[in-house]
């Protein structure tokens, strides 16, 4: 699968009603706007990285500048280049901070253990509370030569997955392609599309005004953390949305990500577990157009968010659900990250065995980048842009669903380059063309630019990254 046949079928896939003979030529007519250059592979890998980089970020320039034309304005040409993606699929790699070295985002213990009977288990310990977590079913001490003593010594593979899941944490035990198919989660994830945008309620069209940039005017709320989520509304934010960053101060967060993916945004508190503060997020939510969250399905809607009574109190809202392992299935509330989704599906496996020439290997090798958060990020924001013009056209409330696991199976049907992982590694100063600095409460930032480019309403971040809690929970009047 080339970047722009990639791309085709995800706008395709979102437009399935223009397939129809009453809107013959419709689709391909809005294809017709964009041009993709570069291909695989670009990072060394075995699959195609970019691919998926140029397609997700594509479609979201595409789905932008589609929206301004519905808006009055005028047709414009969106292009999009592998190796500018995929630096935007790495731009947590490319952050510098007044000129200091890149950001080390990983706790020691995060990463790959041999297991007693010679399987493979990803930890992840990222967080204080999952690390402790951890070091409470192993009962060892928290140096990564005790956590690999004990994991080797005591656990096989599949008990340790196991009890680790059943106590709440984070961790994927590395299965083979064929092992992860014949998973009971994984035929879930099967049965889904790519991605979901449903019509949940109803409510009259809004009339839209015409605009300098394609999402002027149009509030998101924004609770969500680490890469996928957070992507999302920055790709919303960089096409002009007032994006509302809410956070709660006791939740952990990873602070060179909280730098990257709080560009164009404004960031403000609230504690869920307070109803004042519940109160303040319904109110939130009742004058905007968006709601993106990426919380386990079922978790925000024990406080009250679930979408359909969202949309009975604001009819019209598009609400945007993003989690690890989908929706359905047994593992619908295992938490989860990008590297797990990578471990648990086989996605680790083939990259570790040289496109499956080997049977065994010495250490699990992941993706050259959290694809899969990336790319879900910006899935994400081309749904919600595809619902906001859905919404335009006939009216109703939306519902947007992704998951990582969903991501991560549409990566694997793109098929493997046989040397893939000889393509050279890219570094900060390889893509320097594609950074830019800032001047932000943190210092100089320095990141990647957005990747796709629109001729007549170029993507950029109208607010620098601020810390959390800088502003108040309200809209600007």
């Amino acid at each position: 699968m080339t970047p722009r046949d990639a791309l085709d079928h995800l706008w395709m896939l979102a437009h399935p009603q223009e397939a129809g003979h009453e809107a013959v030529g419709h689709a391909a007519a809005a294809l017709d706007l964009i041009d993709v250059h570069g291909d695989d592979p670009g990072l060394p890998s075995v699959f195609r990285v970019g691919t998926l980089a140029a397609a997700s970020i594509g479609a979201a320039g595409l789905a932008a500048a589609r929206f301004h034309a519905l808006r009055g304005g005028p047709d414009q040409r969106v292009s999009i280049d592998v190796r500018r993606a995929l630096a935007a699929f790495r731009s947590e790699r490319y952050l510098s901070v007044d000129g200091g070295a890149p950001f080390e985002l990983r706790h020691p213990v995060t990463g790959y253990f041999e297991t007693r009977d010679g399987r493979w288990i990803q930890l992840h310990a990222n967080f204080a509370h999952h690390l402790q977590g951890i070091l409470r079913v192993l009962g060892c001490g928290e140096s990564h030569d005790e956590v690999a003593r004990a994991v080797r010594s005591n656990w096989d593979g599949a008990a340790l997955d196991a009890a680790l899941a059943e106590a709440g944490l984070c961790a994927a035990l590395v299965r083979s392609p064929r092992e992860w198919a014949a998973h009971e989660q994984a035929q879930a994830v099967a049965s889904l599309p790519l991605f979901e945008i449903e019509r949940i309620g109803d409510a009259e069209a809004p009339a839209l005004q015409p605009a300098e940039r394609p999402l002027e005017g149009v509030r998101v709320v924004d609770l969500t953390r680490i890469i996928a989520g957070p992507v999302a509304g920055r790709t919303l934010a960089h096409h002009g949305a007032d994006v509302l960053l809410i956070n709660a101060a006791h939740l952990p967060n990873i602070a060179p990500l909280v730098i990257d993916n709080g560009r164009g945004k404004r960031s403000a508190t609230l504690d869920l577990r307070e109803a004042v503060d519940r109160e303040q997020l319904h109110a939130l939510i009742r004058d905007a157009d968006v709601f993106l969250q990426g919380y386990r399905p079922g978790a925000l809607a024990a406080h009250g968010f679930a979408p359909e009574v969202l949309a009975r109190e604001r009819p019209g809202i598009v609400c945007v659900s993003i989690c690890a392992y989908s929706h359905r299935g047994p593992w619908h509330e295992r938490r989860g990250f990008d590297s797990l989704v990578q471990s648990a599906s086989g996605i680790v496996w083939n990259e570790s065995t040289v496109a499956g020439t080997a049977k065994h290997f010495d250490r699990p090798r992941p993706l050259p980048c959290q694809a899969l958060d990336h790319a879900t990020g910006y899935l994400a924001a081309f749904a919600t842009m595809v619902a906001l013009a859905r919404r335009a056209r006939e009216g109703g409330s939306w519902h947007v669903r992704l998951s990582l696991a969903q991501t991560g199976r549409w990566l694997q049907t793109m098929g493997m380059l046989e040397n893939g992982q000889q393509a050279p590694e890219v570094s900060a100063q390889d893509v320097a063309d594609c950074l830019e600095e800032t001047l932000t409460p943190f210092g100089r930032v320095r990141a990647v630019k957005p990747a796709e480019h629109l001729e007549r309403t170029p993507a950029f971040y109208a607010r620098p990254c601020v810390p959390i809690g800088t502003d108040r929970p309200q809209w600007d009047a």
